[in-house]
Formats: C-alpha cells, structure tokens, sequence
C-alpha cells in the first residue's frame, strides 16, 4: 500500500505540476476519448457511420444537354434595323465621315455633325474635343463588323492611318455610336 500511495503523491505532487505533466494528461485523455468512440461506433465499413460521403461522384450538369462550354460556337444573332433606319454600317460611315470632317471646320460644326449619330455618353465624353485632333484625313475601305448581339455591334473602319473602332447600339429604333476608339496600324 506505501507504494500506490507514494505513486499517486508523487503524480499530485510533482507531475501534475509541471507543463509536461499536465500536458502528458491531456494527451492520454483525447486518446482514451478517441479510442472509447472508435469502440462504441466500430462501423463495419469506413464509408459508414458518420460520414456524409457520397456512393457516387456529384453530377452538376445533364450530360445529355449539349455542350456547356463558355466558347459558343453558333453564330450571333444578326442586328436588328427598323424597317427605313440605317444599317450598323451605314450609321458607321456616316459617323466616320463626320468624325473625319472637312478643312476649317469649327469645332461646333463638328460636334453638330457627331450628335444625331452618337449616343450621349459619347456626345459628353467628346465636349471639347477639335476636330484637329482626329488622326485621319480619309477612310479607305469598307467597315468589318463583328456582331456582339441584335442590339449591339462592333465595326472597324480602316483609315489612312490606322483603323476607327466603333461600338454601336440600338436607341430608339436605330444605331448610335456609343464607343469611339482608335487603333494605330
């Protein structure tokens, strides 16, 4: 008896006492834990229990519903023109005409001949702008168009120096300039 009796002093005495002591005791603890659960749940298959695993893989898409890519490989769908309005590339014409202008053409004249082909986002991101800033003096071939949806179109002009990328969209039954950008050769 003298010895279980100096063995549990010294493990109240001194083991539990220090750092290691008590952190051995916390060890053993969350094992005897662990191994009491493993005991009592003692699943035949380890899918079983408590997992949530599925049997299967997850199936997020139909597979019988085509391609689901972000590539899309049919063609737009062609703009659409009220019947008597202009085309995309006859408003894209007219607007790089404009935008070209003419020798000793004010600037208000200028901006006169942009605003019923523009929409006013652009009309006010082009306040202030002269007509001697534009790059070009002539257009020099017909305008590619890229087709983004039937109310919203992008044309490249090519000009004697460089090309004029327009954005085009559908207001109020016919096409506005809504971008201007200018790409150098």
């Amino acid at each position: 008896m003298t010895v279980m009796r100096r063995a549990l002093e010294f493990l109240f005495t001194r083991a539990l006492r220090s750092r290691l002591g008590v952190a051995l005791l916390i060890g053993v603890v969350v094992v005897a834990v662990l191994g009491a659960t493993r005991l009592i749940s003692n699943p035949a298959d380890s899918a079983d229990g408590l997992s949530s695993r599925p049997d299967g893989p997850i199936i997020t898409v139909d597979p019988t519903a085509g391609d689901d890519g972000l590539l899309n490989s049919a063609a737009p769908p062609s703009p659409v023109t009220s019947p008597g309005a202009r085309t995309p590339e006859q408003t894209a014409e007219r607007f790089a005409k404009a935008w070209l202008g003419r020798p000793g053409m004010t600037a208000e004249e200028w901006q006169a001949g942009l605003r019923p082909l523009s929409t006013p986002a652009l009309r006010e991101k082009l306040t202030g702008a002269e007509p001697e800033s534009v790059p070009a003096e002539k257009v020099i071939g017909p305008p590619s168009m890229r087709e983004r949806n039937e109310t919203f179109v992008e044309l490249l002009l090519p000009l004697d120096a460089g090309g004029l990328r327009l954005e085009l969209v559908t207001a109020d039954g016919g096409w506005l300039v809504d971008v201007l950008d200018w790409e150098r050769p």
